[in-house]
């Protein structure tokens, strides 16, 4: 099974037991309904990014759903939590792109995002040979990357919450895969 589409999504969830709160950011991401497999982080080659109101009109409930998921969570008042997937798209749509997930305390949303597309870019790029300086900040590195004309994008998504007095927060990113006899006949390709 090689997934053609795929859909991110993030939510958050706040509950006084830790189990509700992950099921209620799962509900927030509207996928709360469906058996997750988390995988490893592997853009398939040709994969589309589609809507997530899109992709979740082709999930059913119960069905087993692959997923790449970053997750954190915290019972602590006024911490900071974030969940954020990066990407990486090689320009050559026939070959494989990276995803990354990150899971932090005390990093804003700016933060968290940048940090999962770069990490999703260095991996991409180390499998397609671009040199670059892994000390260089960020923006520089992605103006390398997009150049060398092998990495044509990158982004994310990213949740970040503050911890509620006597409550668990939880918040979650996800890159999820849809199952290839879910989509339409005509965009089985």
């Amino acid at each position: 099974m090689v997934p053609t589409h795929m859909f991110l999504t993030r939510g958050v969830g706040v509950h006084r037991e830790k189990l509700a709160s992950f099921e209620q950011a799962l509900r927030s991401a509207g996928v709360a309904y469906c058996n997750l497999v988390s995988v490893s982080s592997i853009l398939p080659p040709n994969c589309k990014i589609i809507p997530r109101k899109r992709g979740e009109k082709l999930l059913n409930p119960g069905e087993i759903t692959h997923c790449v998921m970053a997750r954190s969570e915290t019972n602590e008042r006024n911490r900071l939590v974030s969940a954020s997937i990066g990407l990486a798209i090689p320009t050559d749509r026939r070959t494989y792109g990276y995803l990354s997930e990150h899971h932090a305390h005390g990093e804003t949303d700016e933060e968290t995002g940048e940090y999962t597309e770069d990490l999703a870019a260095q991996m991409l790029a180390t499998t397609l040979g671009v040199e670059f300086d892994p000390t260089a900040a960020w923006k520089e590195r992605e103006q390398v990357f997009k150049m060398g004309g092998k990495i044509v994008r990158t982004l994310n998504i990213t949740q970040s919450a503050i911890g509620k007095p006597g409550k668990w927060t939880t918040v979650v990113a996800l890159a999820v895969f849809i199952p290839l006899e879910n989509l339409p006949k005509r965009a089985r390709r």
